[in-house]
């Protein structure tokens, strides 16, 4: 056996020789000379070194995107509760119109009302609360400033059942109700547009002819529910305020009056959104079949939608799964290519290390030590790409919610996974050359020039 100048050979107790071994010393030697052979191609080097770093970035940065968009879709979902039932009035396609020639208008009949509430408290079981609601659109003035707003009648249980609670100020209570009191409270996002340079708890807000007194202010829309269009059946402002549900009968009445030019329509719906809370998360949906089954008896049409939260939330947990196992699959393609570049770079430099080979061969290196040398460096490559594709998988989320305001979340094991996978494909992908480099014969390789 020959020995290698640089290291000679050294009997262990045991008998075994130190060359044959993994030592500290030949680890670092071994990377020297990986080090020393990439820093000569340094170009080259980082070109390879780029497809694994957009391939680890891609995977965290996707992934952190896609579970930040999942997270805000749950919280929302979650807002609505998950032991509600959320009804709501629709208008049906080949809406109701019923001729009023007195006052040459028509008014449209539809959706939910105060006789389908009694109906389902007196003939289903597990119905605890229940939240009417009515919802009429207007201009909400204070002096000469005015936002376009979704006023909202309610009881005063809404916060809690709604999980939208007041930030300044009061919710309205069974005593406003009684005595259909003429107090608001204000959706946040519309406070900056009528009070901009003061507080607007104890002012007054003017709706069409009448003025309310602003008695709270609700926390931001940002942690309530941002429902889809479709899902609510009605379409609603960017603003919202609320009064008692009394006080919204007592001051619009039944019919909800649209001028138009030289007649107007009127629509009588006597609630638009019903939410019905169940006593256990077990029965939510036995319940909602129940009311299903109950308004399609007494509902010659499909005036109404039912919604129901819970089975909102498990279909978005099952779109949060396909979409992670799609995000991870693209991002595997781009790992992928760039295995694929450093096997393509490892295979180049076999050849064009030929010589080199041949002269350490004929020094004493073994077949192991050629292999050792050559998945080293592209190990070192993928190493490398995916440090720095974890660096900017990190650094694009946190860029997209400082500017884009989307909400990201970059989970623990996305970075681990990701350069975990950088540096299999590394061993891989650079397991052939360096096989190919080892399988070299010596005296072949001495004569290449």
């Amino acid at each position: 056996m020959i020995a290698s100048p640089a290291l000679p050979a050294v009997a262990s107790p045991g008998g075994a020789n130190l060359l044959d071994t993994f030592a500290p010393a030949r680890l670092r030697r071994t990377l020297r000379l990986a080090l020393k052979s990439l820093w000569l191609h340094r170009l080259r080097s980082l070109l390879t070194v780029l497809g694994i770093v957009f391939g680890v970035c891609s995977v965290i940065a996707m992934l952190a995107i896609g579970e930040g968009a999942s997270y805000e879709a749950q919280e929302q979902i979650k807002n609505l509760g998950s032991q509600n039932v959320i009804l709501r009035s629709v208008k049906p396609p080949d809406e109701q119109k019923v001729s009023d020639r007195a006052n040459q208008s028509f008014v449209l009949q539809y959706g939910l009302t105060y006789t389908d509430i009694k109906r389902i408290r007196s003939t289903i079981p597990g119905v605890t609360i229940v939240v009417p609601s009515r919802i009429m659109h207007d201009y909400v003035w204070n002096i000469s400033r005015r936002v376009d707003c979704d006023i909202t009648g309610t009881v005063p249980w809404y916060p809690e059942m709604r999980n939208h609670h007041v930030a300044i100020g009061r919710f309205f209570n069974e005593a406003d109700m009684a005595s259909s009191a003429s107090v608001c409270v204000l959706g946040a996002e519309m406070v900056d547009t009528l009070f901009p340079l003061d507080s607007p708890l104890g002012r007054d807000v003017r709706i069409g002819g009448g003025y309310y007194r602003v008695i709270g202010v609700m926390e931001p829309r940002s942690k309530v529910p941002k429902t889809d269009e479709s899902q609510a059946g009605i379409q609603t402002a960017a603003h919202q305020m609320f009064i008692p549900l009394d006080t919204a009968k007592t001051r619009y009445g039944e019919v909800l009056t649209k001028q138009r030019s030289g007649s107007f329509e009127a629509e009588r719906v006597q609630l638009h959104e019903v939410t019905v809370k169940v006593a256990t998360r077990e029965q939510v949906v036995a319940v909602a079949d129940a009311i299903k089954a109950v308004l399609s008896h007494h509902h010659k049409k499909k005036d109404y939608d039912v919604v129901v939260p819970l089975e909102l939330l498990k279909r978005a947990e099952r779109t949060k799964q396909i979409f992670n196992i799609v995000l991870g699959s693209i991002a595997a393609i781009s790992l992928l290519v760039g295995g694929i570049g450093i096997m393509n770079i490892m295979l180049a430099t076999v050849t064009e290390r030929t010589r080199e080979i041949g002269i350490r061969r004929a020094l004493g290196a073994k077949r192991r030590d050629i292999v050792t040398q050559f998945l080293v460096e592209a190990v070192l490559l993928s190493g490398a790409g995916g440090l720095c594709g974890v660096a900017l998988g990190i650094a694009i989320p946190m860029l997209v919610t400082t500017f884009a305001g989307m909400k990201t979340i970059i989970t623990l094991w996305s970075p681990l996974i990701a350069f975990s996978i950088s540096a299999l494909v590394g061993v891989l992908f650079g397991l052939y050359p360096a096989m190919r480099a080892a399988e070299m014969d010596p005296v072949e390789a001495l004569r290449h020039e």
